[in-house]
């Protein structure tokens, strides 16, 4: 038989949705995270959907402090090179924003993508579906370490080459994502963006259509 879950459960999983956070190293304690707790979340990650089943996903535990300093390094040249890219006084705001937890950290995760050799059920006519599949684990494992009261926080401003080298990472692994994992002195109450006004909330009106997108007007 089938599980059924129940109105408390689903306004329990709305709520753990509704107050993940993207967190930064300002937040995050030095308190230990257990092997036990890693694989938690790990499990978690493994039992994403996946495009043909294919599970097409890799991880890459980092507590290591040599390898957590060759991808702050690496960080710290991406967002250099990010930085400038925007307006005067966007870079301003910009200079302010805390992006990342790499040192701050105890765990940091590398997660991968690893290309198939032979066709995939459901992937061939969109070939992105596999690295799709690789973001639903991060999202999960992300989930889960919500209700486990642990942040994590995913840094995208990285030389994905470099990352791979800090791992020593197969040639045809694809990085995905660069998690930061830990405790944390507090989960916010809203997105750090946002409250800093780097960007303001879209409402559902704005981004949801009905069978088809509304004609210009």
């Amino acid at each position: 038989m089938s599980h059924q879950f129940t109105t408390d459960d689903s306004q329990l999983l709305s709520d753990i949705m509704r107050l993940r956070r993207d967190v930064r190293g300002n937040h995050f304690l030095p308190t230990p995270v257990d092997d036990s707790v890693i694989d938690q979340l790990l499990e978690a990650a493994l039992h994403a959907p996946s495009v043909g089943y294919s599970q097409p996903w890799q991880f890459v535990v980092v507590r290591d402090e040599a390898i957590k300093r060759q991808v702050h390094q690496c960080f710290t040249a991406a967002n250099t090179a990010g930085k400038a890219q925007f307006s005067s006084e966007k870079q301003q705001q910009y200079s302010k924003l805390k992006l990342e937890g790499i040192l701050e950290a105890p765990v940091n995760l590398a997660v991968f993508y690893q290309n198939q050799a032979t066709p995939v059920l459901g992937q061939t006519s969109m070939p992105d579906m596999g690295r799709f599949s690789v973001v639903c684990a991060i999202q999960n494992l992300w989930l889960m370490a919500r209700s486990l009261n642990i942040g994590v926080g995913w840094v995208s401003i990285v030389d994905p080459e470099a990352v791979k080298q800090a791992v020593n990472a197969p040639a045809t692994s694809e990085l995905i994502g660069y998690l930061c994992i830990g405790y944390v002195d507090e989960f916010l109450d809203e997105p750090e963006l946002k409250t800093a006004g780097w960007a303001k909330q879209k409402h559902k009106q704005d981004v949801v259509y009905h069978n088809s997108f509304n004609p210009a007007e």
